[in-house]
């Protein structure tokens, strides 16, 4: 068994050396070509939208192994794995983390089954470390977004001061392109882009929506998009969406510093059995011992694991509280 897992593992390995190897050689060979692609596709991807163009859907790279981009290409999630990456800033294409993370599972696997823990140890942590890369991703996208969602109020004031001095809405949203940073400078960046090549612009905010996960954008799209058909003061309208969005803002800060004291116990509780066991593995190696070397005591552990991971997703969503 072991020596298919091997044999397993090298073939993954392989691939993601030669993965790595051609995005190093294009990425070598023109420098730009990353950087191009990158903003084509942020212009284009769209897969939700049925009025997309398909011919360039189709051109959006999900590995540079063009078997393996084909086989992606059929399989359902990788738009949605697609949007995680982009939605993180990721530098990797999608074949890169679907063949990471299975590499990383099966190392661990191996690596516990070498130190002589039982296959109901092993393949928890496996699958653990299959998952990590996209737990990594989730994580960065979040990041992403609260930046963005702080980025927002300030944008939308130039956009309406811009209104104000009578410039156009596109020109107040160049201007908010140019004055901030990743993410709400691209992202208003690739959406006047999208207006710039015809895109209507309710199209275009839509598009942005879609793009970013952040349920304040889509005060503000829903606004524009209505004052376009019934009319209105635009630049009022958005001075009372960036007002809104800043107290939204500030009245979640405050419930994050009253929810700080369960989130601190949640980490205590989490972190006090690993106390436990360094502090005995100190003071009382062979007490301790028999815990990892024992059949009961390899199925205590994983039980013991399990049983945190499931308190520690019961913790959190008593904590999270949505504003």
């Amino acid at each position: 068994m072991n020596i298919y897992i091997i044999a397993l593992i090298i073939f993954v390995v392989s691939i993601m050396i030669l993965e790595m190897f051609l995005y190093a050689l294009r990425t070598i060979k023109n420098p730009d070509r990353s950087q191009i692609r990158k903003k084509l596709r942020k212009v284009t991807y769209n897969p939700k939208l049925d009025d997309a163009p398909q011919d360039i859907e189709r051109k959006i790279v999900f590995s540079e192994i063009k078997i393996l981009d084909a086989i992606l290409r059929r399989i359902s999630i990788t738009d949605r794995l697609h949007r995680l990456l982009y939605q993180a800033n990721a530098q990797y294409p999608v074949g890169f983390y679907i063949i990471l993370s299975p590499l990383l599972g099966l190392a661990l696997v191996m690596l516990l089954e070498f130190f002589g823990y039982a296959v109901y140890v092993s393949l928890p942590v496996g699958l653990l470390g299959a998952l990590t890369p996209f737990f990594y991703l989730k994580r960065k996208k979040l990041k992403r977004m609260r930046k963005f969602m702080a980025q927002l109020p300030e944008g939308l004031d130039l956009l309406a001061r811009s209104l104000k001095a009578g410039h156009a809405f596109t020109t107040g949203m160049k201007l908010a392109a140019e004055e901030f940073g990743d993410p709400l400078g691209p992202e208003f960046d690739v959406a006047l882009d999208e207006i710039n090549f015809g895109v209507p612009v309710p199209d275009a905010l839509r598009k942005m929506t879609y793009r970013v996960d952040c349920p304040d954008l889509n005060f503000f799209v829903v606004a524009v998009i209505m004052q376009r058909e019934t009319g209105g003061n635009l630049a009022e309208i958005i001075e009372s969406i960036a007002t809104l969005i800043r107290e939204r803002f500030k009245f979640f800060g405050k419930v994050k510093a009253l929810a700080a004291e369960g989130v601190l116990s949640m980490w205590v509780l989490i972190g006090l059995p690993f106390a436990i066991v360094g502090i005995l593995t100190f003071m009382n190696p062979e007490y301790i011992t028999l815990l990892f070397e024992e059949t009961m005591g390899h199925i205590m552990i994983a039980g013991a694991l399990i049983m945190m991971i499931i308190g520690y997703f019961f913790m959190r969503n008593i904590v999270k509280i949505d504003v």
